[in-house]
Order: structure tokens, then sequence, then C-alpha cells
């Protein structure tokens, strides 16, 4: 594996690194790539061995946010790729609470549906709770790994049984293809999230590595990053953390995705990660560029998750019928003590 041969050549040379010396850039376009190719072989196999069998994703949408309709064609988009039946469910801004629920209920009796995903923000003229909608989607379905009986499972460290939200899967995969053990590492998580910062916790935690999380009460954040062989910065803040901060031969995941406005774009805005990028270039042994990094990687683990869906379903209604490899984010299961 390319990233791994390079990181050996570096720790070979190691310790006399120079801090001009350029990290390794980790392309999640790239991983995405292979990922999505594995997940299409799987789906083939499943229609031969069960007649036509298509794992089914259902993206359920309050209102029209202009975002938020960007990252559902994207998700749609890779869903048909990869041969997974996806559906669109989008109600209007005028929807109240009991109308998602009632939508997500519907969701949840059907068996042709395998994931389902609240696009968040719901963006509706009413007041709905959004964690009552959430919890409301049947763990077995809950493929963002976001209700509180998937939660729980992660925080206790139960990888095998639970669904793990897509951001931190991906940035577990980015790691591992970076070839970067985890075991016994200082790692470090800036910001702290339901869906990205408290389960990125827990992740690397239960790989056994030292992990500090960071967030806006953090008295001196440049001190906890320079410390970090591992840092995963997931603040919602354009470049919060500056270059000269990263330990040098670190390893920085930055999940930032922010646009800032910029009259020499075409588009008026530019976007910048969390991480100050060309000055981490100068200290890091890899990290991962805005865009291209994290973003895609999400995508790519929400099919993972949804094709673990469809293969444990199989198993459950058709046990017998056939053999499938269903080991769900088996890849982020503890290793023994």
């Amino acid at each position: 594996m390319v990233y791994l041969t390079l990181w050996m050549l570096w720790r070979v040379s190691g310790c006399c690194r120079s801090q001009r010396s350029m990290a390794v850039v980790l392309s999640g376009q790239k991983a995405s790539l292979e990922i999505r190719q594995r997940l299409r072989r799987d789906v083939d196999q499943m229609k031969i061995q069960y007649s036509g069998f298509r794992p089914g994703l259902v993206v359920l949408q309050v209102g029209d946010r202009e975002d938020s309709n960007l990252y559902i064609r994207m998700k749609l988009k890779a869903a048909a790729e990869i041969g997974i039946s996806a559906n669109h469910l989008r109600l209007p801004k005028t929807a109240t609470e009991d109308d998602v629920l009632r939508g997500i209920s519907a969701v949840n009796r059907n068996p042709l549906v395998h994931g389902l995903i609240v696009q968040l923000p719901l963006d509706s003229m009413n007041p709905i709770d959004t964690e009552k909608v959430i919890n409301a989607v049947n763990p077995e379905k809950d493929v963002d790994g976001l209700t509180h009986i998937n939660a729980g499972k992660l925080s206790r460290g139960d990888l095998r049984s639970c669904f793990i939200p897509c951001t931190p899967s991906g940035c577990m995969e980015l790691i591992r293809q970076a070839g970067v053990p985890v075991v016994g590492k200082n790692a470090l998580v800036v910001g702290r999230s339901k869906i990205v910062g408290a389960p990125m916790h827990d992740l690397l935690l239960w790989n056994h590595a030292t992990v500090t999380t960071c967030h806006s009460q953090t008295a001196d954040l440049a001190t906890e990053v320079s410390r970090a062989d591992i840092l995963v910065v997931a603040a919602g803040k354009p470049e919060i953390v500056k270059g000269e901060w990263v330990k040098v031969g670190g390893l920085v995941i930055d999940c930032g995705i922010n646009h800032i406005p910029d009259n020499r774009n075409s588009k008026g805005k530019r976007l910048l990660g969390d991480v100050h990028q060309p000055s981490a270039l100068q200290r890091a042994a890899f990290i991962t560029p805005v865009p291209g990094g994290v973003g895609p990687m999400t995508v790519a683990m929400l099919m993972e998750n949804t094709v673990q869906s469809a293969k444990h379903f199989l198993q459950v209604n058709h046990p017998g019928q056939g053999s499938l490899n269903h080991s769900r984010m088996s890849r982020q299961t503890p290793v023994p003590r």
C-alpha cells in the first residue's frame, strides 16, 4: 500500500525530518472510489444470490435548503452507482413534527428499506424536536448511527453491533489507509458534536489510542494540538488550528467545511477546512485536503452502512439460503487486550 510504504520510509529517515518537507496528502476521493467499487461487487452478489434483491435507502428531508439538496444529490448519485435503490422523501417546509414522525414510521415498517437517514437541519417553519425525530428511526435502519441506541453501543465499545456515524468511520478508514498505527498513540479530537467529535473520540478510544477531546472551553488549544500523534479537527471554525501547532510527523484529519466570502472567486466564496493547510503541510506526515478528503469518505461510509444493513436483513430473514460476508464495521473492532 502506497501510504504505508511512504510512512515506513519516513520512519526510517524520520527523526531528522525537515519542517520544509511536505506531508503526504490522503485522498478521500481515491479511498472512497475503492470502497464504492467493493460495495458494487457486494450488491451484485446479492442480486444473483437473492433473485434481484437490492439494498434500499431513504433520505428524508424537511424543507428545501440549498446545502441539504447538494448533499442529498451526492448521496443519491453514489447509491445509484453502487446499485442501491435510493429514494428521496421530501416533506414541505410546513411539515409538523407529527408529519415527520409519521413519515419515519412508514419507512421503518417498509421491508424494502434497509437504511433511513434524516437530513439535518430540519428546515420547517414549525417547532420540531430534532432528537425526538432522530430517535424515531429504527436503530436497525439508522445508517447515520445517530440514535441513542447506536450511540450508546459505540460509547460502550460494542462496535460489532452498531452503526457508526459516517464521518468518524471515514476518518478511521483514512487513518488505516495511511498505515499509521492507532494503538498507544496520543490522539486529539477538536470538537465534541454528536455527529463527529464525540463518536470520533469513542472510535479512537476503543481502538486503543490515548484520547483527549478539546472544545470551545479548552484553555490552551495550541499546547494540546502539539502533543497529538493523531489529530482530528471537527470544530466548524475556519483554520482554528494553526499549522505551527501541529506535531512534526503527526497525522492530521481535517473535517472542516467552511465557506467564507471571497470576491476573487467567481462564486463569491471559498472553502476552508478547520486547519490552516499550507502551514500544516510543512509539519505533518499525513494530512487530508479540503475539499477531497473527509467529505467523499462520509458518503462512502453511508453506503457501507446501508449495504451492511441489507446483509443483516438477508441473514435474519433468509437464513441458510447462502453466505454473505457480513461483519458490520468490523474494521473498527478493537484489538484484543
